[in-house]
């Protein structure tokens, strides 16, 4: 069964988007003209039955798509690193003491130095895919690479050293 999910016009109120799971469950998200939203949650037995609904605020719904993306991004990265001999994925904290600490990603040149691709930066849980060199790397950020087992190696003694 491929991903379903139901678009269902309230008039007057807003939208309501359903996700029906593999196991026929029914989560819904109900986005009000106001821009407020809700969450529910449908009963088993019944699937028109909402069981439970949870208010949630812009900033919530925010970190709720964050926890998501980013555990979808990273277990993706994975399982391809797992599919395809030689390539491999990485998660690299920046130590506080690392010379790149508050400089742009682009000073590193970890393309060029280590044949490594960074696809993203994890940074108090939330997910910056795709960075640019411009961005500016802060303590504890947690660099997703990709590439082979030596250049990964390369990247890791780069960021932790600087460049030999």
């Amino acid at each position: 069964m491929g991903i379903r999910i139901e678009k269902i016009d309230l008039p007057g109120i807003g939208m309501r988007h359903d996700l029906v799971t593999e196991s026929g469950r029914r989560l819904s998200v109900v986005s009000y003209r106001d821009g407020e939203r809700n969450l529910g949650i449908f009963d088993v037995d019944d699937p028109d039955a909402c069981r439970d609904s949870i208010p949630i605020t812009e900033d919530e719904a925010e970190a709720l798509a964050d926890v998501l993306g980013t555990s979808v991004t990273l277990s993706r990265l994975t399982r391809l690193s797992a599919d395809t001999e030689g390539l491999y994925t990485e998660q690299l904290e920046l130590a506080t003491d690392s010379p790149f600490i508050n400089r742009p990603l682009g000073d590193t040149k970890t393309r060029t130095r280590t044949h490594v691709s960074i696809v993203a930066i994890v940074r108090d849980k939330k997910v910056i895919p795709s960075p640019t060199p411009a961005e500016i790397l802060r303590p504890g950020d947690v660099i997703v690479a990709v590439g082979t087992r030596d250049g990964l190696d390369a990247a890791g003694r780069l960021m932790a050293n600087g460049p030999d």
